[in-house]
């Protein structure tokens, strides 16, 4: 493993994309899995206060900077990241990857069918096969939201995953519930790799779009968003993660003086 940069506690991975995703097919190939986390500058402020979450960060066999000013704190902090390793690109490279080797993905997350639509996972797992049609699908679902405060359903949806066994699992459903949902199946599928891609299914399934790439090079994608979503995201950008964002790059500066 190359050595972390530590960002407010939170050790992150320096490898590029292209790293990330051989290092999963290698321990694929050995019978190995693991956990991803793609941290940004919203889960890093919530692990600040979130044991659980941050004891899940801390045991992730990869951590990896979902967002540029945790790429701009690591060079500031003088143990640089090479690049973002976002998880909207992510489920792209990986399902690459797995179509190559002939290996198979399950999907969960996205929006659930209504008035007769697929279901959010399934039409983002079928985008991915028309882009990679050596991939196979082990499965997909999209349960309604909050289905794992039930227990009952939480098990249901558990048990079909396991029995379906993936070799990768993307987990669409937000930090910090996918992070916990990913902690409940590694004992049960110790030999694949569980990556928790937030909304990442709903940009596969064509439900939300990224924003362009010059945004997304320049660190403006939250803009973007924004822009879409204000309403929902304005509070938690402006008033939350801005700020904690600007902390983030100080402490960094001081840590490197």
């Amino acid at each position: 493993m190359d050595q972390r940069v530590v960002l407010d506690g939170v050790g992150i991975d320096r490898r590029t994309e292209a790293e990330v995703v051989a290092y999963v097919r290698d321990s694929l190939d050995r019978g190995s899995g693991g956990l991803i986390a793609t941290p940004n500058v919203d889960i890093l402020r919530l692990a600040r206060r979130d044991e659980d979450l941050r004891r899940q960060l801390a045991t992730a066999e990869l951590v990896v900077a979902d967002g540029a000013p945790l790429v701009w704190a690591s060079r500031l902090a003088r143990a640089p990241v090479p690049e973002r390793v976002a998880g909207a690109s992510l489920v792209w490279s990986i399902a690459a990857g797995l179509a190559a080797d002939g290996r198979s993905l399950y999907l969960l997350g996205g929006a659930p069918s209504f008035f007769g639509r697929l279901e959010g996972s399934h039409r983002a797992a079928k985008a991915l096969v028309r882009a990679y049609p050596g991939l196979r699908i082990a499965g997909h679902a999209s349960p309604r939201y909050g289905f794992d405060r039930d227990p009952a359903t939480l098990d249901a949806v558990c048990r079909e995953l396991v029995e379906a066994k993936p070799d990768v699992v993307y987990i669409g459903l937000g930090c910090p519930r996918q992070e916990r949902l990913a902690d409940r199946l590694r004992g049960d599928l110790p030999g694949a790799w569980l990556l928790g891609c937030g909304g990442a299914i709903d940009f596969l399934a064509g439900d939300r779009a990224r924003a362009p790439e010059w945004m997304q090079r320049s660190g403006l994608e939250w803009a973007h968003r924004l822009s879409r979503e204000p309403r929902r995201l304005a509070e938690r950008y402006l008033r939350h993660d801005a700020p904690y964002a600007m902390g983030l790059l100080v402490r960094a500066a001081v840590r490197r003086r």
